[in-house]
């Protein structure tokens, strides 16, 4: 395991209360994408303790592919790579999620320290941390409602969505949320636009920490 990257991040704006993340869901209109009405999104709000959390709709309810178009960055729409067709079948792997429409993510963390390291070695570092990593959803939640959590060189990867192969093996490569360089396929219109994407599960990078949460409540 490598050594902790010395702590130069930026600390990160507090999250809105949750009534303000419920209507920035209902501007955006992830309460359709949801299947759910703007008054049920309201209500979750009002009744639930949840200072400082992140509110998140259920990956089978939103699915990342709908979520990531709503991102913005210097006025551009966030995308999902080309070669990531199947962004929806990464499931929540080793981690319970709530099984309700709605729910609350707490203690939510960019992970910069673990900048340079493999997802194989920062998820045994989690665990012994008492945290779980984000999914992918839960990461595109958060820059939704909190566009500073993505920062160009401090971004982060979604390593609690993990792809299962029909041979029950996992797929190597790792869901991550960072911001386009304009280059390859991403087309240089992307230059600066918010990106989900992948990394392979053994390789480090410079750019990337690993986003996880203190816990997940209905």
């Amino acid at each position: 395991m490598p050594d902790a990257t010395p702590d130069t991040s930026t600390v990160l704006p507090a999250l809105p209360a949750l009534s303000a993340q419920a209507e920035r869901l209902i501007e955006l209109g992830v309460h359709e994408i949801a299947g759910l009405s703007a008054d049920e999104i309201r209500t979750f709000a009002a009744e639930t303790d949840g200072e400082g959390a992140l509110l998140a709709v259920h990956p089978d309810r939103a699915p990342a592919s709908a979520l990531a178009p709503l991102l913005r960055r210097d006025g551009k729409p966030g995308f999902v790579v080309l070669d990531m067709p199947d962004v929806d079948e990464f499931r929540p792997s080793a981690v319970e999620v709530p099984d309700t429409p709605l729910y609350v993510v707490t203690g939510v963390d960019r992970g910069d320290h673990m900048a340079d390291w493999s997802p194989d070695e920062a998820l045994p570092a989690l665990t012994k941390e008492d945290r779980t990593p984000l999914l992918l959803t839960e990461g595109i939640h958060w820059v939704l409602q909190e566009p500073a959590a993505l920062e160009r060189n401090r971004c982060f990867m979604t390593i609690g969505s993990r792809l299962r192969k029909p041979n029950g093996s996992m797929d190597a490569r790792t869901p991550a949320i960072w911001i386009s360089n304009g280059t390859g396929r991403d087309g240089r219109e992307r230059r600066n636009a918010p990106k989900v994407g992948w990394c392979w599960w053994n390789n480090r990078h410079t750019w990337l920490g690993f986003a996880s949460t203190t816990g997940r409540r209905a």
